[in-house]
């Protein structure tokens, strides 16, 4: 797949994304004994040695769980930008004793420790770090022959986006494997519920509602002794170089669950957002504090009625919070959380467990594929849903109607053209209705 805008449109997508759907087996579910037995077959075979890139808390969190998914896994190599994440990571997986215990020789820092990390011999890597580093990182894996799990989102801007779907052809092309942090299509009550959807429980899919509605999270207030870009970098949730704001940054999850339901991405989309609460650009940068976005998505074969998902995001202290997924169908409707899945309607089902892990889960299903040398690639998949939480963050900002064909192909690049800590000028608040030029911002 060529990495030129013109060369990827719709068609291209839902075809690469329903191969990867079929490949990591999502349109079915195993049952949960047959999902434990599952993760037996693989365990004693050989060592895992996986390599870390980005060692902040995700990253220390998906080390933890890919030790945790099986006995013959170890942390062989750790990256990351700054020195006291490596050593903060090494606190944090101490728990697991040898197995998370790295040389001195195999943690490397700056800007260039993937490169380090990538040198090292291991049976995959954990992509980690601010996700406007992903495309480059994951180009740079799949190169080396690296199989991969990728933290979602996968990107901040279409050229990211472009990016991540000419190396996923590689992907495959070279015989690897890659697992997506969207660790709910590795949940059992997920999998169940849409198994349940796909065999008709609600009928034909016509509209979904997702949430992720919350108050605010952890932000690093700026040091006059660092650069603009290190202040940027540590403070990376604000800057939408670095997170694409909190609708691709979080709100992905929700997206994602409402394109796994309808089978594609969306066709347009239009949108509103703003920033009442975090109003400090010091402190919050320039990035919103809630979103909402009207996604349309095309009709299914012989049948033209339109079908739309509404999609909320909100990160404001004092407000309700919600995190759910409802999708609704001609003949019922699914009510999704994690852990929890309900249908009403002509069938009433409820998900009973018992539930998994899934953030251990998705370690397990990659470990599998590894070791059992079973297809898995779900770079297609992550790109599709964070290109919809980047189209939806570019109507915001603008004010406009965007199609995905006119989205994906847009030239934006927000990765500044040389990465060195130095002067990087902060990005202004995007004012719907301003000018076209906030499509770039």
């Amino acid at each position: 797949m060529s990495a030129h805008a013109g060369d990827i449109n719709r068609r291209d997508f839902v075809k690469a994304t329903a191969a990867t759907m079929v490949g990591a087996g999502v349109l079915g579910a195993f049952s949960p004994n047959a999902r434990a037995a599952h993760r037996v077959a693989a365990r004693g075979r050989r060592e895992i040695r996986v390599g870390v890139i980005g060692c902040g808390g995700r990253g220390t969190g998906a080390a933890g769980n890919a030790i945790e998914a099986s006995p013959d896994a170890r942390i062989v190599a750790l990256g990351d930008l700054f020195p006291e994440r490596i050593t903060r990571a090494q606190a944090g997986l101490s728990s697991f004793g040898d197995r998370a215990q790295v040389p001195p020789a195999q943690c490397f820092t700056g800007f260039d420790a993937y490169q380090g990390v990538l040198s090292v011999p291991c049976d995959y890597v954990i992509l980690a770090t601010p996700p406007g580093f992903r495309p480059i990182h994951f180009s740079a894996a799949i190169a080396a022959g690296r199989n991969a799990f990728v933290e979602k989102p996968v990107a901040v801007d279409p050229t990211g986006i472009r990016t991540m779907l000419a190396a996923a052809a590689e992907v495959d092309a070279k015989n690897l494997r890659v697992a997506a942090g969207t660790q709910r299509r590795h949940e059992w009550s997920y999998l169940e519920a849409m198994k349940q959807v796909r065999q008709g429980a609600i009928g034909r899919v016509v509209a979904a509602r997702v949430f992720w509605n919350m108050g605010t999270l952890w932000s690093v207030a700026p040091d006059p002794a660092r650069s603009d870009v290190e202040n940027q970098v540590r403070n990376w949730l604000y800057h939408t170089w670095l997170s694409g704001d909190h609708i691709v940054e979080q709100h992905v999850h929700n997206i994602d669950i409402a394109n796994w339901a309808m089978g594609t991405h969306p066709v347009r989309c239009v949108a509103v957002g703003g920033r009442q609460v975090r109003t400090d650009i010091n402190e919050f940068g320039h990035i919103f504090d809630h979103f909402a976005v009207d996604f349309e998505y095309p009709p299914v074969e012989g049948d033209d009625s339109p079908r739309f998902a509404l999609s909320m995001a909100r990160q404001q202290d004092g407000t309700a919070g919600r995190v759910e997924e409802v999708i609704y169908g001609s003949k019922g409707v699914l009510r999704l959380s994690p852990g929890s899945a309900r249908i009403t309607g002509e069938t009433d089902w409820m998900f009973k467990g018992p539930n998994n892990n899934p953030y251990v889960q998705e370690h397990i299903d990659l470990q599998n594929a590894i070791v059992n040398g079973t297809p898995l690639n779900e770079t297609a998949q992550v790109a599709a849903s964070t290109m919809c939480a980047i189209m939806g963050r570019m109507a915001a900002y603008s004010g406009s109607e965007l199609t995905w064909d006119d989205a994906l192909a847009h030239p934006m690049n927000l990765m500044p053209p040389s990465l060195q800590f130095g002067p990087l000028q902060q990005a202004p608040v995007a004012m719907p209705g301003k000018s076209a030029s906030q499509l770039s911002s």
